[in-house]
């Protein structure tokens, strides 16, 4: 059997030091994530006509289908960011895996 999950994914400040990235994950889960992993990235971009080059967060959500608008509208409300990057998809898993996502 294959099962769906939706995998939110956002950047926060590269300034930001592992407890307040950590703090914001938490929030997440209490949004409804099941799980949230973060790295620390490079980000290229522009912004105001201008190429920038910075450190980031970067964080992948896992999140059931049926919790997937109200993590979007955590994620919204609390993001540090002006216009922040907050893409999704929804993609296929085992059957485990969903049902564990939606279990949480």
């Amino acid at each position: 059997m294959v099962g769906q999950v939706c995998i939110i994914q956002t950047t926060l400040p590269g300034s930001w030091i592992e407890a307040e990235v950590g703090a914001f994950s938490q929030q997440m889960l209490v949004a409804g994530a099941a799980c949230v992993q973060h790295s620390s990235i490079r980000s290229v971009y522009r912004w105001e006509g201008e190429t920038h080059s910075s450190p980031e967060w970067h964080l992948q959500l896992k999140v059931s289908l049926s919790k997937r608008q109200q993590v979007l509208a955590a994620l919204e409300q609390q993001h540090p960011y002006d216009t922040p990057q907050i893409v999704w998809h929804t993609t296929e898993s085992t059957d485990s895996y969903s049902t564990w996502v939606d279990s949480q």
